[in-house]
């Protein structure tokens, strides 16, 4: 029986991070799998519920959590209500966020230790997660999924200079209507650590195997970002979706109890790699 406990974990700031843990109660210290949202994402959006349980019928566990800064809080796990905490969200306190599920998930002190992990990072947090696996010998391997191969590309470059004179960017959720404030401190991120914020440069550094899964119809995060990860880290795998978008299918809410066809091929990809 396929089954899903909860756990609220401190993350940056001190910030509670809701976790769910997806599972066979029949292989309860299977592999485990840690997933990380993208920009504007949480652990609840859409398919991602659906996808957790693919991975628990396919021998693994599943554990998904919101970064402690994506706007929403425990409270309202599906809703972005605390824009304050979204507008001081840094790319360094996500890894911080990552590194806490990652101790979690090792630590064994509320599930069965996981003798490292299998890493997938969507989007933004496919940035993370590259530069996450260059730092982290507990990740087994990684599979990135519509992964940005550069941090910049979240925002118009022309967008900078005002947005470091005005201290703030606003930006459109066309889901929500929501204008989504981001700090300069962000950008302030960036100038302080280049060298670690640089995803290409941390890409050419992994060791471990690598599976890069892009939609040809990506129209957020275009193919050209998965091709550019694979020419700095020609160990990596590259394996592209035709038709595929930059949810592959998923749509939020999503109505259906069956994963899109797209989104069913990722995740079939991600189990033959990680079974492999």
């Amino acid at each position: 029986m396929i089954k899903k406990e909860f756990f609220t974990l401190s993350g940056s700031k001190g910030r509670g991070m809701l976790m769910d843990l997806t599972y066979d109660d029949k292989l309860k210290d299977a592999p485990l799998v840690i997933f990380a949202h993208g920009f504007k994402g949480f652990k609840d959006w859409g398919t991602h519920n659906l996808m957790a349980g693919y991975f628990a019928e396919n021998g693994y566990r599943f554990l998904k959590f919101n970064f402690s800064h994506n706007g929403t809080t425990p409270d309202n796990p599906v809703d972005f209500t605390d824009l304050i905490a979204f507008s001081d969200n840094t790319f360094s306190m996500e890894l911080d966020d990552l590194n806490t599920v990652i101790d979690f998930a090792c630590n064994g002190s509320a599930i069965p230790r996981a003798n490292g992990v299998y890493l997938i990072g969507h989007s933004m947090g496919g940035g993370i997660s590259i530069v996450k696996t260059a730092e982290d010998k507990r990740i087994k391997k990684l599979v990135s999924m519509a992964a940005i191969s550069s941090f910049h590309n979240l925002w118009p470059k022309a967008a900078e200079e005002q947005w470091r004179l005005q201290g703030i960017l606003y930006m459109l959720n066309t889901r929500t209507n929501q204008q989504m404030p981001l700090k300069a401190t962000l950008l302030d991120d960036l100038d302080k650590n280049p060298g670690r914020l640089d995803i290409a440069a941390k890409a050419a550094q992994i060791t471990q195997p690598w599976l890069i899964v892009h939609g040809d119809e990506d129209k957020t995060v275009p193919l050209s970002h998965a091709q550019q990860l694979k020419a700095a880290q020609p160990h990596a795998v590259l394996s592209i979706i035709k038709g595929g978008d930059h949810t592959f299918g998923g749509l939020h809410p999503y109505a259906e109890n069956t994963l899109p066809a797209h989104l069913k091929e990722f995740c079939s990809l991600a189990v033959n790699f990680f079974n492999k």
